[in-house]
């Protein structure tokens, strides 16, 4: 993140030198991970095609030669953009797999390697698109080389004053609306309270923060809207507003937790074992019947859109670029902007793990409270980038991961 603050071609430069190194050396670790996977879990269509993405892209990777001038990032560039959109399909691919898999393979190793796939991913990701940020930014028309950006600013894809209570306001607001189209006009939809310390800031990746909270959102207005239609159909309840979900924000010197508290009913105790866990039990045919109709996942909360708000198939084009002005939120085109259409209402199996994936990632974690009949308690804990205590993967364990 510092690095970003004073950017120069040079440092651009060697910043795409440090992409061109580590995606093929951190591409061939999960290569080796599923070629030590059995055969029969390897060999499963959906498998197979994450493998022949991951050994085409470390492939071509490893073939890049230095870069030494912009126009040579220029071309790299273009070459990652083109990898993060065909790359869109690995999660649902991975998710049908582990699903297909079920009973091949022990649950819990089916359950560790998709968590390392993932977490890898995402470092993947995030270096690519750092540096797909970084040279959008040092293009733009409003930017000096060599002038440090304010405190107001993106550095890259790392919003330097992120505020909770804005990013919850932003996301329940998108949330609310999906709901509303999904449910229907005249469907009760709960509000949403904030309160807490409402000031808080801190550095992070806005998209990554979105997409966790958006997933916990979503997840208790659906449950209260379809608790109070239960309700409806048994002759117990009303027209009446339902019960608002709480949301409460809470500073500490090194984290910021946000908690989210929903009276919709709680997570079914046959539920409960396979909360965390990709592999889903008796939900299996439902999810992998559901998975296929989502061809293509970033994991970002854009994709919670109604069809046809959000892009279609991937809009990480590189051409045009939008530049924003110093101290706007910035719209780098990358693969963590608008992406494939999601319907609203389909459920995956996977916000839940996967938002502890993030979370974990950046040295937080999210844990989930249940009170059967009741409502739900979900704790997110967000460690602050930046901070001297600052958790992040180091290169020696990355190879482990």
């Amino acid at each position: 993140m510092v690095f970003g603050r004073s950017l120069t071609e040079s440092r651009l430069i060697s910043s795409a030198n440090y992409v061109r190194t580590e995606l093929p050396a951190r591409l061939a670790h999960r290569i080796r991970d599923m070629q030590q996977l059995p055969y029969v879990v390897v060999t499963n269509p959906n498998i197979s095609d994450v493998y022949d993405l991951y050994y085409n892209a470390f492939d071509t990777f490893r073939k890049i030669p230095e870069i030494t001038t912009l126009e040579d990032n220029d071309r790299f560039c273009k070459i990652i953009s083109e990898n993060l959109r065909a790359h869109l399909t690995v999660i649902p691919k991975l998710a049908m797999g582990i699903l297909e898999s079920s009973g091949l393979m022990d649950n819990r190793e089916l359950d560790r390697f998709m968590n390392t796939i993932l977490r890898s991913r995402i470092s993947r990701r995030v270096i690519a698109e750092q540096h797909l940020a970084l040279t959008d930014t040092f293009h733009a028309p409003w930017f000096s080389p060599g002038a440090k950006l304010s405190e107001s600013e993106f550095i890259g894809e790392v919003f330097l004053k992120c505020v909770a209570k804005d990013v919850v306001e932003r996301c329940g607001t998108a949330i609310r609306a999906i709901a509303q189209r999904a449910y229907g006009p005249d469907v009760p939809i709960p509000e949403i309270s904030i309160d807490g310390h409402l000031e808080v800031n801190f550095p992070f990746i806005l998209s990554h923060l979105e997409y966790i909270i958006g997933e916990l959102l979503r997840n208790s207005v659906q449950g209260v809207v379809e608790k109070h239609q239960r309700l409806r159909e048994k002759g117990k309840g009303d027209d009446g507003p339902v019960p608002p979900i709480q949301v409460t924000i809470c500073e500490s010197p090194q984290h910021v937790i946000i908690r989210v508290s929903d009276q919709g009913g709680g997570v079914p105790r046959d539920v409960m074992p396979y909360l965390w866990s990709f592999s889903k039990g008796a939900a299996r045919e439902r999810l992998l019947a559901n998975l296929g109709q989502v061809p293509k996942l970033a994991a970002t909360l854009e994709e919670l859109k109604a069809e046809g708000e959000g892009g279609e198939g991937g809009s990480s084009s590189r051409e045009p670029l939008t530049f924003n002005h110093p101290g706007e939120p910035a719209n780098y085109g990358s693969s963590l902007a608008s992406l494939s259409s999601r319907p609203p209402n389909l459920r995956l199996g996977m916000g839940l793990p996967l938002s502890r994936v993030y979370a974990e990632y950046w040295a937080g974690s999210l844990a989930l409270h249940s009170l059967e009949g009741y409502g739900v308690d979900a704790f997110l804990q967000i460690s602050k980038l930046g901070n001297k205590n600052e958790q992040l993967t180091t290169r020696a364990s990355m190879d482990a991961v």
